[in-house]
């Protein structure tokens, strides 16, 4: 689990739409990879999935007016979800910092 201070603040809405729009383009350019990306939201929390390697949400992100928190969901995945999870929290500091 990481904790990103939310100093912008970002909102779980305003995260959710970055998500969607710049999110699949920052990390597929780190990796090098065209992988798919799917969110489901509600209320304050925002689960990321990456359909064709990890089966069910891979990370969860947490909102709130201080802090936005993630954490690894599929940690029984033999894919590498901790490189997932590193990229998914260079964005938020970038987004958020």
């Amino acid at each position: 689990m990481a904790t990103i201070k939310n100093i912008q603040p970002l909102s779980a809405e305003k995260l959710f739409d970055l998500l969607k729009t710049d999110f699949a383009d920052y990390i597929n350019g780190k990796l090098g990879s065209n992988l798919a990306i799917d969110y489901a939201h509600v209320y304050d929390e925002i689960n990321v999935l990456f359909p064709e390697v990890i089966e069910g949400p891979a990370l969860n992100i947490t909102v709130s007016e201080a802090e936005i928190t993630v954490t690894v969901l599929a940690t029984e995945s033999d894919y590498n979800t901790d490189l997932l999870e590193e990229n998914l929290i260079s964005f938020l500091e970038e987004k958020a910092g």
